[in-house]
């Protein structure tokens, strides 16, 4: 005890640590279901780490031709890469080999699903909002991190499936005119496949992408206490005022047993489901290739906007071949994820809106917003479906064609009558929202009054569901002003159209007056 407490003493007169662990022990964190999502992010993410350092001590990132030798017999004497058969020899070979390379296979899609869905939470309820809007960048770029860390691993066996993915990519960076022949190999080390593409990703996938992660996770934590949570309406909840328990000791304990709780869920998935068989699909060979191969899921929407493009659009300009079925689609992948990115700096432009906000939305009280994310989720999700059209053409005895068009109509038109629906959805909940307010709920109790008058009886809300229903702020279009030299630029004049249409079709929350009012009536 004597030597603890001194070296304690020795580590706290050098670091002044107990401050720092004091300062975060009174951090609070809310206590809603819908931020566990960042947490399932963060420990799947460890479980990759933990994992990944276990594979790296067998894996051999060699592109050399080897005869495989190994106990897996329907492959004993086929010539492939000596990574995919290191891969082999860790699933057949290596005790709990196969478990781990489950285990970071399944972390690692979690990993990435748990981020997206926890940006979705952050945009619906409008929380990358002043003064979050840097954070939401770092999250998107962790996301975009996540899912090169994610194609990097699975490209790493050199089996039929992972050759497939690198063959598009390496047709991609192809379709680039001047430079992209020169970038493919720069990228693969000559023709493809090259020599050098499985050593390079290997670097990438457990050196410089991790390092990034770890960088964009320090800054996104880093941001997250000085901004501090954002939480949603109620009693005693207000500006800066989060309601929730501190770090030290509930949310602490928590945390560790939830970490555990991910940890077994991975373990459990990785132990009973089959995930990436590299002995199915055999080393890669061009001639074998058959159709139903697909990527992971994150990466399909990447897969589908190329099936989407129609072929033989290509242009030669100068001696140069303009390959636009991949470069529509390059560009289209690319407005998108910027447009992503930027979002809370085009919504603070359009609205004008300078304020700080740390209460969350309720995403029907922001329908033009919600109707956004209602269209962008649609737009990614025929992208992503088209990534398997010719399994849904076999699966469904469909022509091939047939459901490309149909696929290719969706991506038009599916994100305009989404956003249409959605935003029809959050006005209709707002007016219900705003009746149920004032009269309350319907009880299901019929009184006859006195003079014959049959009536339905209305409950009246508790204090926090009309909290809940009341407590939003009420938009309105900006103003347009000319400026100092008493003229209205055409900047200004788009951006009072862009801010009418966004506020349209506005619902006034119920004010005081009428609480009041609907009160006295109602007793």
């Amino acid at each position: 005890m004597r030597f603890v407490n001194g070296a304690a003493n020795y580590i706290e007169d050098r670091t002044s640590l107990s401050g720092l662990v004091k300062e975060l022990g009174r951090k609070i964190f809310p206590d809603h279901w819908s931020f566990m999502l960042g947490e399932v992010a963060l420990y799947s993410f460890v479980v990759i780490l933990l994992s990944g350092t276990f594979l790296t001590f067998f894996f051999q990132a060699s592109m050399a031709p080897v005869i495989y030798e190994g106990s897996y017999p329907t492959l004993k004497g086929v010539e492939m890469s000596a990574a995919m058969a290191s891969t082999l020899d860790i699933s057949f070979e290596v005790r709990g080999g196969l478990l781990m390379r489950q285990v970071h296979h399944w972390a690692a899609l979690l990993f990435v699903a748990s981020i997206g869905l926890h940006m979705l939470r952050v945009f619906f309820t409008g929380a990358f909002r002043k003064p979050r809007e840097i954070n939401w960048v770092v999250g998107f770029l962790l996301f975009v991190l996540a899912m090169a860390e994610g194609f990097t691993g699975y490209s790493l066996p050199d089996d039929l499936l992972s050759g497939n993915g690198l063959r598009i990519i390496d047709g991609m960076v192809k379709g680039i005119p001047i430079v992209g022949t020169w970038i493919s190999y720069l990228l693969f080390g000559g023709e493809f496949p090259g020599e050098a593409i499985v050593g390079r990703l290997y670097m990438l996938h457990i050196m410089l992408l991790p390092a990034l992660v770890i960088a964009a996770i320090g800054v996104h934590m880093i941001l997250l206490i000085v901004n501090k949570h954002t939480q949603f309406a109620g009693p005693g909840r207000t500006e800066g005022n989060v309601v929730g328990n501190p770090i030290m000791p509930v949310f602490a304990a928590k945390a560790g047993g939830f970490f555990f709780i991910v940890f077994g869920v991975i373990m459990l998935i990785a132990s009973t489901v089959t995930i990436n068989p590299i002995w199915n699909y055999g080393p890669y060979d061009p001639s074998p290739v058959s159709a139903g191969t697909q990527p992971d899921w994150y990466i399909g929407f990447a897969d589908g906007m190329l099936r989407l493009i129609p072929p033989h659009l290509e242009s030669v300009f100068f001696g140069f071949t303009f390959t636009w079925y991949i470069l529509i689609p390059i560009a289209v992948l690319g407005i998108f994820l910027v447009a992503v990115a930027i979002y809370p700096f085009i919504e603070a432009w359009i609205t004008g809106d300078k304020r700080e906000h740390h209460i969350a939305d309720r995403p029907r009280n922001a329908p033009t917003r919600t109707a956004i994310g209602a269209a962008g989720v649609t737009f990614y999700a025929v992208m992503w479906a088209a990534a398997s059209s010719d399994l849904i053409a076999t699966h469904f005895r469909l022509s091939i064609e047939g459901v490309t068009h149909a696929l290719q109509a969706l991506l038009i038109f599916g994100p305009i009558v989404a956003f249409i629906v959605a935003r029809r959805i959050c006005l209709g909940l707002q007016k219900k929202d705003r009746e149920i307010a004032l009269h309350g709920f319907e009880s299901g109790r019929i009184v006859r009054l006195p003079g014959g008058e049959y009536i339905e009886v209305h409950e009246q809300l508790s204090d926090f569901e009309r909290w809940r229903l009341v407590s939003y702020d009420d938009y309105a279009p900006l103003v347009v002003r000319p400026n100092k030299q008493g003229k209205i630029t055409v900047s200004t004049k788009l951006r009072g159209v862009l801010s009418r249409w966004f506020f349209e079709d506005r619902i006034a929350p119920v004010t005081k007056g009428e609480l009041e009012s609907s009160h006295h009536h109602g007793h």
